[in-house]
C-alpha cells in the first residue's frame, strides 16, 4: 500500500496542490481556533486558581459575613477557639490605582504580616533594598506583585501611586513586591488598610488553619454564638472561589469551543468535496487498479490514506497556529475572550493532552469527510467504468437515509427539551447537530417535492424542463452537492436570528433600566458596598442645585446565600406599586401579602436557587441581617413578587425598594445617582454644576464618572456588536466553503457526465444551451438548499434563543426574525451558487465532451 500511495495518490496530490491546500487550510483553521480557545480558557482559569490559592494560602477554612463586612470582634473569638491553629484577618477591596498616565484596577489585600509565613507565604511582602524593614507595618504603604508593576509601568524600586478611595485619591508608597501571581495585586498591613479605607473595626474574611480533626460544625459550637450570629456567617473552603468561577464561566467556555468547532466541521466538508472530485476525476485509474488486482478494501484505504495525509498535515499546522494565536491573545488581551470572567493573564499554560485531542479531532474530521468518497471508490464497478459508463455519484444512495433522517429530527425535538448538564446545554447542542444532519439527509425528498411543484412552469421551456427534470431525478446527489451550503446557511440564519433577538432585547432592557438622561458614580473598580460613596447629605445637596430637576439614588450591595455560589447582587432602587414601569419583568407582578417585603429577582435566581415567584424566600430572609453599627436594623420576611431580565449579572440579582433597604439596614448611602436636568438646563451645565458641588465637598473630579445615557447605550451596543463580530466571520467562511463544495461536487458530476453532454451536442444543443442546462441544475439545487437552510436555521434559532441561552446564561429574550435580512441572505446564496454552477458548467461544453462520445464507437 505504501508504494501504491506514493506512485498513485502522492502524484495526484502534487498535480493538484491547490485543492489539497484548501482542505489542509480548512482543517488547520478549525484545529487552530478550537485549540486556541481551549488554551486561552485553560490558561486563564489556571492563573485564576493559582492566584486564589496564593491569596488564601494554606488555610483550611474561610469565615465571611453573608452580607457586608465581618465585625473585627469575631476575629478575637476565633483566635481564642481551641480548634483554631492560626488565623489571618483579611480586608479586601477593589481599587483603582494610577501612576502618572498609567491606570489599572487593583485587588487590595490587607493582611497580618506576622502570620503570613505559615499561612500564605506568596503574600509575604519583600521590601526593596532601599525600604525600611518596618515598612511592612507602615501606614499608606503597599507591596505589588509583578502584574501590578507591569500594569502601572513601575520600576522595581521605591515609587508612589494613587489609590482611589471613595471620592478621593490618596497617595501610597510602593515599598516592595510580593511573589503572588495572577492579576494586579497590592498587599498592605491590615491596620494601615483599615485606616486608609475608613474600615476601622471591619474585616472581609478570616482565613483559618484548624487543628487536625476539627469540623465546621465543631468550630461554630466552640464560638458560643447566638443563632442569629451563626446565621450571619458563611464558612467555606478556599477552593470554593475557584469552583464558583469554574461553574460561572463553564457555559461561556463551552459555547466558544462549540463555535470554534464549527470551523472544523466546515473543514470536514471541504475534505469531502476535494476527495469526491478527486475520486470522480480518477474513475478510470481506480478501475484499472481493480483490474490489476487492487481489492475494494485497498481502494477504500487508499482514499482514506490520502485524507489522512491532508488531515495530519492540517492538524499539525493547526496545533502550531493555535499555540501561536493563544500566546498572542494572552499577551495582547489577557485571558478575557469577551465574557469578562478572566483578566490579567499573560502566560500560556501548555497542555499536551489538549493539543493531542484537537489534532485527533482534525484527523477524524478529515476521515469523516473522506469516508463517502472512499466508499464510492470501493464500490466502483471496474468493467462498467472502463467502458466509460461512469459510476454512481457520491450521494446517490442517500435515499437510504430517509428513516434515519426522520429519526434524527425526532431525536432533535426530544433533546431540545433536555435539562442542562452541569450548567451546560449539551442536549441543545446535540439537538442542533441532529437537526442539521437529519435535515440534510432528507434533502432528496425536499428536492423532489419542491421541483415537482415547479415542473408545470418549466414544461413551457425545453431547456428549463431538461434542467429541472435532471435535477429532480438525480435528487440523490442533492445532499452531496448542496449539503455544505445548507449547513452553512442554517448556521448563518440561526446566528442572525439569535443575535438580532439578543440585540433587540438588550435595547429594550437598556430603555427600562436607564430612564434618566445621565448617571453619576465613582470611577474605578469598586464593587458592591465599596462603591456606595454618596452620602444622604450629598444627595440632598445635589437636589438643591438649580440645574437639577430630580435625583434618584440607587444602591448596589451583595448577599452570600451559599458557599458554592457567587454573591447575589442586591439592587435597591425606588419602586412604586407598578414595578413593570421601572423593571423589565417577564410576567405580571404578584402583590406581596401583608407583612411581606416584595422582592424582584432576575431569571438567574430561579435557576441557581430554585425559587419561584409568588412564594416566600426564607433563605434570603434569614441571611439579610446587615452587620451594621446602626441600631435601626430590623428583621423582615421577603416575598418574590416578580421576575425580571438581567443581561449583566449572570450570578443573579434581586431588586427591592430603596425605602425598604434603608429601613432594614439603616444605611442611606448610594452607589449611583440618576440625574434629570432642570427645564432649560443642558446636560453639560448639569455635569459642571454636579462636579463643582462634589469638588466643594472634597471629592476629586478624577474619582467621578459622569455618563450620559445615550453614550452608555451606544457604548453597550458597540461592545455587543464587537462581541458577535466573530460570528459574522464564521458565517462568511462557512458559506464560502459550502460554495467551494458545490463547485467541487458539480465538477465531479461534469466529469462523470461527459458522454451525456457529448450526446446532447450531437443532438443539436449548442454550447450555450448545455451551459444553461448545467447552470439550471445547479440553480435548482441551490434554491432547494436555500429553502432548506433557511427552514433549518429558523428551527435551530429557536433552540438557541429558547434553550441554549436560558440554560447557559440564565436569561431569556424575545424572538425577533429579520425577514428582510434572511431573504437577502438566501438570495445571495442562490445567486452565488448559480454563478458557481455557471463557472463549473463551462467545462461541460468543451470539446472533451464531444470527443467522449467517440470512446464507444
Amino acid at each position: 500500500m505504501r508504494g501504491l500511495f506514493l506512485s498513485f495518490s502522492w502524484q495526484d496530490l502534487r498535480r493538484h496542490p491547490w485543492r489539497a491546500l484548501a482542505a489542509v487550510l480548512a482543517i488547520m483553521l478549525g484545529v487552530a481556533l478550537a485549540l486556541a480557545v481551549q488554551l486561552i480558557n485553560a490558561s486563564a482559569f489556571t492563573e485564576f486558581a493559582q492566584a486564589t490559592r496564593a491569596a488564601s494560602g494554606q488555610s483550611d477554612l474561610q469565615v465571611r459575613a453573608r452580607q457586608g463586612r465581618l465585625p473585627e470582634a469575631l476575629f478575637g473569638a476565633l483566635v481564642q477557639s481551641p480548634l483554631v491553629l492560626r488565623a489571618n484577618p483579611v480586608l479586601e477591596a477593589r481599587v483603582q490605582a494610577s501612576a502618572g498616565a498609567q491606570q489599572s484596577p487593583l485587588r487590595l489585600l490587607a493582611v497580618d504580616s506576622l502570620v503570613l509565613p505559615g499561612m500564605a507565604p506568596a503574600l509575604m511582602p519583600r521590601p526593596w533594598p532601599e525600604s525600611a524593614r518596618t515598612s511592612l507595618f507602615a501606614a499608606a504603604t503597599v507591596f505589588l506583585n509583578a502584574s501590578a508593576l507591569q500594569a502601572l509601568d513601575l520600576p522595581r524600586g521605591p515609587a508612589t501611586v494613587e489609590l482611589q478611595v471613595g471620592l478621593q485619591r490618596l497617595p501610597v508608597a510602593v515599598a516592595g513586591s510580593v511573589a503572588a501571581g495572577g492579576g494586579p495585586l497590592a498587599v498592605m498591613d491590615i491596620g494601615a488598610a483599615q485606616d486608609l479605607l475608613g474600615q476601622g473595626g471591619w474585616l472581609s474574611r478570616v482565613d483559618l488553619q484548624l487543628v487536625p480533626g476539627a469540623t465546621q460544625q465543631a468550630l461554630l459550637r466552640s464560638l458560643a454564638l447566638t443563632p442569629a450570629q451563626a446565621d450571619a456567617l458563611l464558612l467555606s473552603t478556599p477552593q470554593a472561589e475557584s469552583s464558583q468561577m469554574d461553574q460561572l464561566s463553564r457555559a461561556y467556555r463551552v459555547n466558544l469551543t462549540v463555535l470554534a468547532l464549527i470551523a472544523l466541521f466546515t473543514g470536514a466538508y471541504l475534505v469531502f468535496s476535494v476527495q469526491a472530485l478527486a475520486v470522480a476525476r480518477r474513475q478510470p485509474q481506480f478501475a484499472l487498479l481493480a483490474v490489476l488486482g487492487a481489492t475494494p478494501r485497498q481502494r477504500l484505504w487508499l482514499v482514506l490514506r490520502e485524507a489522512s495525509a491532508l488531515g495530519l498535515l492540517g492538524s499539525l499546522l493547526g496545533v502550531l497556529l493555535g499555540a501561536l494565536l493563544a500566546a498572542l491573545a494572552l499577551r495582547l488581551a489577557g485571558g478575557d475572550l469577551g465574557g469578562g470572567y478572566f483578566s490579567g493573564t499573560s502566560r500560556l499554560h501548555w497542555s499536551n493532552g489538549a493539543a493531542l485531542a484537537y489534532a485527533l479531532l482534525g484527523l477524524g474530521a478529515a476521515w469523516a469527510g473522506a469516508w463517502w468518497p472512499a466508499r464510492s471508490a470501493q464500490r466502483l464497478p471496474p468493467a462498467q467504468t472502463l467502458k466509460g459508463l461512469g459510476m454512481a455519484l457520491p450521494g446517490a444512495s442517500v435515499h437510504r437515509l430517509a428513516l434515519p433522517g426522520l429519526a434524527m429530527l425526532a431525536a432533535s425535538a426530544l433533546l431540545a427539551q433536555a435539562p442542562p448538564v452541569a450548567g451546560m446545554a449539551l442536549g441543545a447542542y446535540a439537538s442542533v447537530a441532529l437537526l442539521l444532519v437529519g435535515g440534510i439527509a432528507l434533502l432528496p425528498w425536499l428536492t423532489q417535492w419542491l421541483l415537482g411543484v415547479l415542473a408545470p412552469w418549466a414544461g413551457r421551456h425545453a431547456l428549463a424542463l431538461l434542467a429541472l427534470e435532471r435535477a429532480r431525478r438525480t435528487r440523490g446527489a442533492t445532499a452531496a452537492t448542496v449539503g455544505g451550503v445548507v449547513a452553512a446557511l442554517s448556521l448563518a440564519v440561526a446566528l442572525t436570528v439569535m443575535v438580532t433577538s439578543f440585540r433587540q432585547s438588550v435595547q429594550q432592557w437598556l430603555d427600562a433600566m436607564l430612564p434618566a438622561p445621565a448617571y453619576l458614580r465613582a470611577s474605578g473598580a469598586a464593587q458592591g458596598d465599596d462603591g456606595a460613596v454618596f452620602s444622604a447629605a450629598l444627595v440632598q445637596a445635589l437636589e438643591r442645585l438649580p440645574q437639577v430637576q430630580r435625583v434618584q439614588a440607587l444602591r448596589t450591595s451583595s448577599l452570600r446565600l451559599s458557599a458554592s455560589l457567587p454573591p447575589l447582587a442586591i439592587l435597591a432602587r425606588p419602586l412604586d406599586a407598578q414595578a413593570e414601569r421601572s423593571l423589565p419583568l417577564t410576567q405580571a407582578a404578584v402583590p406581596a401579602p401583608p407583612g411581606r417585603i416584595p422582592l424582584y429577582v432576575s431569571e438567574a435566581v430561579l435557576d441557581l436557587y430554585g425559587v419561584r415567584p409568588g412564594r416566600d424566600w426564607p433563605e434570603f430572609s434569614k441571611a439579610f441581617r446587615p452587620q451594621t453599627q446602626s441600631p435601626q436594623a430590623q428583621e423582615a420576611l421577603f416575598f418574590i413578587s416578580g421576575v425580571w431580565r438581567d443581561y449583566v449579572r449572570q450570578t443573579g440579582a434581586a431588586v427591592m425598594a430603596r425605602a425598604d433597604f434603608i429601613r432594614l439596614s439603616g444605611d442611606e448611602r448610594a452607589s449611583e445617582l440618576a440625574l434629570w436636568p432642570a427645564p432649560g438646563s443642558s446636560l453639560g451645565a448639569l455635569q459642571d454644576a454636579v462636579l463643582a458641588a462634589l469638588r466643594a465637598r472634597g471629592g476629586a473630579a478624577q474619582a467621578l464618572e459622569f455618563s450620559r445615557t445615550d453614550a452608555i447605550r451606544a457604548h453597550t451596543l458597540q461592545l455587543f456588536d464587537r462581541s458577535f463580530a466573530v460570528t459574522y466571520w464564521l458565517q462568511a467562511v462557512a458559506v464560502g466553503i459550502g460554495l467551494f463544495g458545490v463547485a467541487a461536487s458539480l465538477s465531479a458530476q461534469v466529469l462523470a457526465r461527459r458522454k451525456e453532454f457529448g450526446l446532447l451536442t450531437h443532438l443539436g444543443l449548442t454550447r450555450r444551451q448545455i451551459l444553461a442546462v448545467v447552470s439550471g441544475e445547479g440553480t435548482a439545487w441551490m434554491a432547494v438548499g436555500a429553502a432548506a437552510g433557511t427552514a433549518l436555521g429558523l428551527l435551530a434559532a429557536l433552540v438557541l434563543v429558547r434553550v441554549v441561552n436560558p440554560q447557559s446564561f440564565h436569561w431569556s429574550m424575545d424572538t425577533v426574525v429579520p425577514w428582510t435580512r434572511l431573504a437577502l441572505l438566501a438570495a445571495a446564496v442562490v445567486v452565488a451558487g448559480a454563478l458557481t454552477a455557471w463557472l463549473t458548467g463551462l467545462a461541460a461544453a468543451g470539446r472533451d465532451a464531444v470527443l467522449a462520445v467517440k470512446e464507444d464507437w
